[in-house]
């Protein structure tokens, strides 16, 4: 009875510490990833109307995000971040 008390915890420890470390590999991976707001930028501003605007508030989200959803409007949903940032007006603050 010991022994199967004894197997059991050590492998409970075991799927934890395992999972713990997944888990932190997971969360450096996305710290690591940066991209080229300034491209980026240029590429989701490049059909509006005012692309000084445009660039630097897209600039400012996609610091902020590490993320611009592609094409030049729509696609919020591949972005959540950069898609529910708002002004103190409560406005959509990214392009």
């Amino acid at each position: 009875m010991a022994i199967s008390k004894a197997l059991i915890a050590s492998v409970l420890i075991s799927l934890i510490v395992i999972h713990l470390v997944e888990a932190d590999q997971v969360n450096t991976d996305a710290a690591k990833k940066k991209i080229d707001c300034g491209a980026a930028c240029s590429a989701r501003c490049q059909l509006s109307s005012r692309p000084n605007l445009c660039k630097r508030a897209c600039g400012t989200c996609c610091s902020r995000c590490s993320c611009v959803p592609p094409g030049t409007s729509g696609n919020r949903d591949v972005c959540p971040c950069y898609a529910t940032m708002t002004t103190r007006g409560g406005k959509l603050k990214c392009p």
